[in-house]
């Protein structure tokens, strides 16, 4: 889904039958079995329910202002 700026870890979907697709500029996740898991290389899998999914860039706050969440 989403490779990661600083390590080039990758998010991707794992056992389950989903797409990936844009939307008036919005990206989401359409997952179609019963459920999906989310795997990435430094964290634990995440299980997502069937149905559709908004894809959204994770955000932090810090001193200077907001900035994408770097992996």
């Amino acid at each position: 889904m989403a490779e990661g700026e600083v390590t080039g870890h990758k998010h991707r979907i794992t056992e389950a039958k989903a797409e990936l697709y844009e939307q008036d500029s919005t990206l989401y996740l359409r997952v179609f079995s019963k459920s999906a898991l989310l795997a990435h290389e430094e964290h634990k899998a995440i299980s997502i329910p069937q149905g559709d999914w908004m894809v959204k860039i994770q955000r932090e706050y810090e001193p200077e202002g907001w900035r994408y969440v770097a992996d």
